[in-house]
């Protein structure tokens, strides 16, 4: 008697583990998942700049890199302490933060990111109206726009 519990109790767990991963939500997806905008930052320069999003449920990050934004010295490998700030038309702004990025020879192209932000479902997310602020040796550089990112803003679902 307790192999037949043992091997129901089994078929028990199996069938309930394939009603999940039926009934399991798919993934949340944002979109557009790459725009570009024009920026302005500074000493670092200015010109297009790219920006990558992703996400997972509520977390999101974004990158940007750029090839007219340059670093005017060498700098190492999570060394840039960055703060990218994105207008929310459907709320409060959201903020993605942290310290990553690779490390860049005097004059490379910027990269920062994958930065980390919580995200809500239904926020449009633009540059134009927010800001990237990077600390680099304590000095604090600030990057804007005046134009709306193309093809639009993020889309989280």
């Amino acid at each position: 008697m307790s192999k037949r519990i043992g091997s129901g109790a089994a078929l028990l767990a199996g069938a309930l583990a394939v009603t999940g991963l039926v009934f399991a939500p798919s993934a949340a997806a944002v979109t557009p998942t790459t725009a570009t905008i024009t920026a302005s930052c500074g000493i670092f320069g200015g010109g297009a700049a790219t920006l990558t999003a992703t996400q997972s449920g509520t977390s999101a990050t974004i990158t940007l890199t750029s090839s007219a934004i340059t670093t005017p010295i060498a700098l190492g490998a999570n060394s840039i302490s960055s703060t990218l700030t994105m207008a929310n038309s459907t709320g409060s702004a959201r903020v993605f933060s942290g310290s990553v990025n690779p490390a860049m020879a005097a004059g490379a192209s910027i990269t920062v990111g994958p930065l980390p932000g919580i995200v809500a479902s239904g926020d449009k997310l633009d540059f134009n109206g927010g800001s990237l602020k990077m600390v680099v040796l304590g000095i604090t550089l600030t990057c804007t726009t005046s134009t709306a990112q193309a093809p639009g803003p993020f889309v989280f679902d």
